[in-house]
């Protein structure tokens, strides 16, 4: 029961925050969404070093100098798998009018949730991948730990929920509908997650691998959407603030919490 509350707490702040189209009026001020997308960004940097790449070094100390060789390998590999979806699934960023992916007739609204579906997949096995090595008994991860990165990852998806529905409602969706697409972009976390577990549980062994991958894929989406968002256009700034605000709260809390 615990488990199932951890990988569905990241879940719950993504519907949180796409609620917020149900009680504001007015579309998200650039500012703000800058300042959201690098807080973002922030949490995602520092669960990557904190939760998921130095324990998985940790887990093979026995390696001694060689410990990096499954948290390099993981993280490549969590690299490309990212960049082929990127390259594969036809989906469109919120502030963009090109799609991406492969050539698709799908509706704008469609591929606006593939790309929150994208961005959201490496969350989803990060979380099933720290409950795993929980599961696992193994000293370089706790079910804290997890229960962290989960807190940490639904404290970014809160803003990021909002940041997806209020758009939509901007351009003439119905608020409910909105809200509605904003809380099924956050599905697939629980999900992959769930999946990730009952994956790791076959292949013990390869945690370590596991952890870099969700790693690797997170940085992906790091820095291939959520900085260049916060940094494009006017006041640049506020989104490095926000992605230093982001950064400390959650490694504060894997240190502390952890």
């Amino acid at each position: 029961m615990n488990i199932t509350i951890g990988i569905l707490i990241p879940f719950l702040g993504t519907t949180l925050g796409a609620a917020c189209v149900l009680f504001m009026q007015n579309e998200l001020r650039p500012r703000i969404q800058k300042a959201l997308l690098g807080f973002a960004s922030g949490v995602m940097v520092a669960a990557s070093v904190w939760s998921l790449l130095i324990p998985s070094m940790e887990m093979v100390s026995d390696m001694g100098k060689l410990s990096f060789i499954p948290a390099a390998v993981g993280f490549a590999f969590g690299i490309g798998f990212l960049l082929l979806l990127d390259q594969l699934i036809p989906h469109l960023h919120m502030n963009d009018s090109r799609p991406e992916g492969i050539k698709s007739s799908l509706s704008k609204t469609t591929m606006l949730l593939l790309a929150v579906t994208l961005h959201n997949i490496p969350e989803g096995m990060a979380v099933g991948v720290a409950f795993a090595g929980a599961l696992s008994e193994n000293a370089a991860l706790s079910a804290a730990g997890a229960f962290t990165l989960s807190i940490g990852i639904a404290i970014q998806n809160f803003p990021e929920g909002a940041i997806i529905s209020m758009p939509l409602s901007a351009e003439g969706m119905g608020k409910k509908k909105a809200f509605m697409m904003g809380m099924l972009s956050g599905a697939v976390e629980p999900i992959g997650a769930a999946l990730t577990i009952l994956l790791a549980a076959f292949v013990r062994p390869l945690l370590p691998y596991f952890l870099s991958f969700a790693a690797g894929a997170m940085l992906y989406v790091v820095v291939e959407e959520l900085i260049p968002e916060a940094s494009e256009g006017e006041h640049s700034n506020i989104g490095t603030i926000g992605f230093a605000v982001g950064f400390l709260i959650m490694m504060i809390l894997d240190v502390a919490l952890g």
